[in-house]
């Protein structure tokens, strides 16, 4: 299995210990102190460098000789090897003896084997937990130096412990270092008496107290300048501010699109709408009784003939229309001259035979106005006769009531449309899809045929009003957004390592159909500046003091106009270099 070395730098504190032991990626991670160091000669530094591998599931192996750094490994269980390519062993007091150059003899396995997380050749994941399971005789494993072996044996994990267990074995553990106070205390007796021994026995509580107190710091310690610490940082991107204009061209056909020639493909979108409206008809009506009555056609023949008046035929007296009620022909076969003797005049024939009938007409349209008075004159019609009437015509009525016109008709409808373009346009565009481009300029409707109801020309009950329904069509042009604002970024030049910060909404002015399809002029407006990611600043700063990052993200970028950080607490005086502790916000100039 791999392992990570780690040499520790004699400035480092035991938070930067720590922070090297999370960040690193292998399970085995191997630490290997300096000749002096301080961190290394305090037993709570090694509980917790024990503590920091046991949470982030890795295995701690001290590369050390040095007596004061093994004894502090036997005591918090954390393997040691005398080199890189000697197996560790988690040292115990029989193991550890002094050797003539003031190192340590250490009885461990010389196979050479990686320390593995299962606990075969090494130690497993559960020896770092200093606090949960105590130092005692039997968790300690007997170290064999017979090969591999012994390298299998090299280390037993603990059992997991209840809380009783727990606390008896604590107890076990201050029984120990009390056994080692005693027993230090019988030397300096032997020295020059027993005072030491009565002070710690008076002051046992205190020495309790003291040591909760140092272990209490020493978490604060590692909760403010590990886990607490969080910064933000603001970029401000200075930019420029552009215009864009280009000519382009639309067309319906897919296969014809090339956006680097500016050619877009358009596509229509259509919405219809069903609308109804009601209206005050205006027209006006007389349905009364029409006046009948005859007229009596005549025509001269000097050959024999016959003329032809149908019935529909129009007979007009003072702008008062007639309509022939029957068909009626006038003839003469030309046989007997003396039935063409008017009043007996021989010389009435040289005008041609008189023939005469009566053709019953009714009027065109209703209303006492047409009871017309018998007259010889003033008759008119387009059939190829004469015409006169020697009776009244009579029979017709008034009654006038509202009907439709088609002027009604014309007026509703322009109002449905005035009224619902602005609805109905909005509807549509709500029907368009995001990620389309909407060509406003080629918006219209169109107002299809109406019904209405009573139709053109009926009759409206009193009191109530005519109803137009219509169906109106809403139609506009779209284009993929995506390629429109691909084509814009290629147009636009940009200078190298740049980037469009914003970019207003796109419009197309001038839309306009030709003959061979549409054309336009598409324009925006933007703004510019140097490409600057939220990773890109996130390598500059990471780990470095507030000052430093700032001053290297202004040194690297010359389009970063102003940098502003935020820490969580007042004492966080750099970033970390965990990722999720630092938010990065990247903003343009104002």
């Amino acid at each position: 299995m791999n392992k990570d070395v780690i040499y520790i730098e004699p400035e480092d504190d035991i938070t930067d210990i720590i922070t090297k032991i999370e960040n690193s990626k292998e399970k085995i991670v191997a630490l290997v102190p300096p000749k002096k160091t301080a961190v290394f000669r305090s037993l709570v530094n090694v509980k917790l460098m024990a503590k920091a591998g046991k949470n982030a599931e890795k295995t701690i192996v001290l590369v050390t000789t040095d007596p004061s750094i093994v004894k502090l490994a036997a005591a918090t269980r954390v393997p040691v090897t005398k080199n890189l390519q000697s197996a560790p062993a988690v040292p115990s007091d029989d193991t550890v003896e002094e050797n003539g150059d003031g190192g340590l003899d250490i009885a461990i396995n010389d196979s050479g084997d990686d320390v593995s997380s299962s606990g075969t050749t090494g130690v497993s994941d559960d020896t770092a937990n200093v606090d949960d399971a105590p130092v005692t005789p039997e968790a300690s494993p007997a170290v064999s130096t017979d090969g591999d072996a012994s390298a299998e044996k090299a280390v037993q994990t603990t059992l997991e412990m209840t809380d009783e267990d727990t606390a008896n074995a604590k107890d076990q553990d201050d029984e120990k270092v009390k056994g080692k106070t005693d027993k230090k205390a019988r030397k300096g007796d032997e020295a020059g008496g027993n005072k030491f021994t009565t002070w710690v026995k008076k002051h046992k509580i205190l020495l309790i107290v003291g040591s909760l107190g140092v272990v209490g710091v020493a978490v604060l310690l590692v909760w403010m300048n590990v886990i607490a610490p969080a910064a933000t940082i603001n970029v401000e991107i200075r930019t420029t501010a552009s215009n864009f204009s280009e000519n382009v061209t639309f067309t319906e056909k897919l296969a014809d699109e090339d956006i680097s020639k500016g050619v877009f493909y358009l596509e229509q979108k259509k919405l219809e709408t069903k609308s109804e409206v009601e209206f005050e008809a205006t027209g006006k009506k007389n349905v009364g009784k029409k006046a009948s009555g005859e007229v009596v056609v005549y025509t001269y023949f000097r050959d024999a003939g016959a003329v032809a008046v149908n019935a529909g035929s129009i007979f007009t007296n003072n702008g008062k229309s007639f309509i022939a009620d029957k068909d009626t022909t006038l003839s003469w076969d030309g046989k007997d001259a003396k039935a063409c003797d008017n009043n007996g005049a021989a010389s009435a024939i040289t005008s041609g035979c008189l023939i005469s009938a009566r053709v019953p007409v009714i009027a065109a349209e209703a209303g006492s106005s047409y009871n017309l008075a018998a007259s010889n004159t003033g008759w008119t019609t387009a059939a190829n006769v004469g015409v006169y009437s020697d009776a009244a015509m009579g029979g017709g009525t008034d009654e006038t009531v509202t009907v439709v016109q088609q002027s009604d008709v014309d007026a509703a409808k322009e109002k449905i449309a005035n009224s619902n373009e602005s609805a109905n346009k909005a509807k549509l565009f709500a029907t368009i899809d995001d990620g389309d481009f909407i060509i406003e300029s080629s918006f219209k409707q169109s107002v299809g045929d109406a019904t209405v109801t009573p139709a053109v020309g009926e009759q409206v009950k009193e009191g109530a009003k005519a109803k137009l329904t219509v169906v109106t069509t809403d139609e506009v042009f779209v284009l993929d957004d995506t390629k429109v604002e691909e084509y814009i970024k290629e147009k636009a030049k940009l200078a190298e390592n740049s980037k469009i910060y914003q970019m207003n909404d796109p419009f197309v002015e001038n839309f306009t159909k030709t003959e061979t399809g549409y054309v336009g002029k598409l324009k925006t407006s933007y703004v510019s500046g140097p490409e600057v990611t939220e990773e890109d600043v996130y390598k500059i700063v990471a780990g470095k003091g507030l000052g430093t990052a700032r001053d290297e993200l202004i040194k690297t970028y010359s389009g970063i106009s102003k940098v502003t950080t935020e820490v969580s607490y007042p004492w966080v005086s750099g970033f970390p270099t965990d990722r999720n502790k630092i938010t990065i916000n990247i903003s343009v100039e104002k």
